[in-house]
This record gives structure tokens, sequence and C-alpha cells, in this order.
């Protein structure tokens, strides 16, 4: 077969060809491609290094904010619940004014109330001696015929209702 002679004839250059064109394209690739994209690769490395370094500043950041918050925060809750510690305080004083002022003036009335009973139970009182004492003068006069005269009538009644009071 002439290929397979034609083979060995030119086997050394296909060789040297194929070393050339591997080594071009080694130094093309190699000295030129791997470079950039090696540069490439470490500027990707360094930009993520950065952001990773970048977040972990900023969630140590956010940690110090919030516990800073937090502080505030409870600060003002206890503020706040002294605020209305005090508020109900004021209002529990202001109320038991009030309503020591609504005893005092109920007290007023309620006194004031038992005088007028008093003084009217005394001036029913005295007019229904009056009117027994009136009767008992007309009573003895038509039954006995005397005249009895009006402070007699009244002693003889007051003695009766004396007597009716010892009794009940």
């Amino acid at each position: 077969m002439p290929q397979i002679e034609q083979l060995s004839a030119s086997w050394g250059a296909q060789v040297f060809w194929l070393a050339l064109v591997f080594g071009i394209v080694f130094l093309v690739i190699g000295l030129g491609m791997v470079p950039k994209i090696q540069g490439t690769v470490d500027t990707r490395d360094k930009a993520v290094a950065d952001d990773l370094a970048a977040a972990s500043r900023a969630r140590e950041d956010a940690h110090r904010v919030e516990a800073e918050w937090r502080e505030r925060d409870q600060a003002v809750r206890e503020k706040a619940q002294g605020t209305i510690a005090e508020a109900r305080a004021r209002a529990a004083k202001a109320t038991e004014a009030t309503l020591a002022a609504a005893n005092e003036a109920q007290a007023a009335q309620v006194a004031e109330s038992e005088a007028r009973i008093r003084s009217a139970s005394a001036s029913a009182s005295a007019e229904i001696e009056a009117v027994a004492a009136e009767a008992a003068q007309e009573i003895v006069a038509r039954l006995a015929g005397v005249q009895v005269s009006a402070e007699e009538a009244r002693a003889a009644v007051q003695h009766g209702a004396v007597k009716a009071a010892a009794h009940g």
C-alpha cells in the first residue's frame, strides 16, 4: 500500500509541524490568555473576599445597632411605665380628693336634713301637744263641767305622753 509507505517518509515533518503548532498554541494561550484569565479570577476572588468582609462588618454593625436600640427601647419602656405609675398615683389622689369632697358634701346634706327632720318632728310634736291639750280642755269641760287652764291641760298631756313613752 502506497499510502502507508508515504507515511514513513513524511512522519518526521508531521511531528515537526505538530510540535510547532502546539508550541505556538501553548505560547498564545499560556503567555497571552492565561495571565488575563488569572487576573480576572484574582480580581473576582478579591472582590468576593472584600464583599464578604464588608458583609461581616455590616452584620457586626447591625448587631451593635440592634443592641443599642434594644437598650434605648428598654429605657423608654421603663420611663413610660414610670410615667404611667405616676399618672395612676395622681389619678388615685384626685379620685380620693373628689370622693372626700363628695362625702363631705353628702355628710353636710345629711346633717342638714337630719336637723330639718328634728325641727319638723319637734314642731309636729308641739302642734300635736297643743291640739291634744285643747282636746283635753274641751273633753274635761264637757264631761266634768270644769274649766281647766291651757297650762294644766298641756301639763296633763305631757305627763300622759311621758307615761306612754315609758310603757311603749
